[in-house]
């Protein structure tokens, strides 16, 4: 917040500087990942952030800033996914969390023979490290051809793949188009 026109209750650039002087820069970092949050901050921003995030050892934190990055570029998109049970699915042990996961979705494309066409996302569990097997959780989704998941609007449902059976359903909550 500027400045001039902070409140008690809003942060400033002067109080992001005084946490660096004090050798608190994990604080720093949190505090400007909230900042970019409240507003559409460019891709140079995440970048740096990420690139301060890795030089601290602050790996989540670097590959968070980074997802970010890519998400000025592609859009966001938020769904609250519900995985089956570890009896229903191959799927044994936790989804990790922090987007290394690239599943396929059932978005509802089709080829020219009418059959359904995967698309491929990444998948970030949003306030979690993982998710469990049969656990629910807000995740984003980072698409591989961004252009074919545009047309997702809030309440759609969608379908992921990892083998040939269903592993999870998640509806979107919301999408937003590229700022970069």
């Amino acid at each position: 917040m500027p400045e001039d026109v902070a409140t008690d209750n809003d942060f400033t650039v002067s109080d992001v500087w005084d946490y660096p002087v004090h050798d608190e820069w994990e604080v720093a970092l949190d505090l400007l990942q909230e900042l970019g949050d409240g507003w559409t901050a460019p891709t140079g921003f995440w970048e740096e952030l990420g690139r301060a995030a890795g030089m601290l050892g602050l790996e989540r934190s670097r590959e968070w800033c980074w997802w970010r990055g890519a998400e000025t570029r592609v859009g966001v998109i938020r769904a609250d996914l519900a995985l089956r049970p570890a009896g229903e699915t191959f799927r044994r042990t936790p989804i990790p969390g922090a987007g290394v996961l690239r599943p396929m979705w059932d978005i509802g494309n089709r080829r020219e023979d009418g059959e359904r066409d995967l698309d491929i996302a990444r998948v970030w569990v949003e306030f979690a490290g993982d998710l469990a097997p049969g656990a629910r959780a807000p995740v984003r989704l980072l698409p591989l051809t961004s252009a074919r998941w545009r047309h997702l609007t809030p309440g759609d449902r969608i379908t992921l793949y990892e083998t040939a059976v269903a592993g999870g359903t998640a509806t979107i909550l919301e999408v937003q188009p590229p700022s970069a």
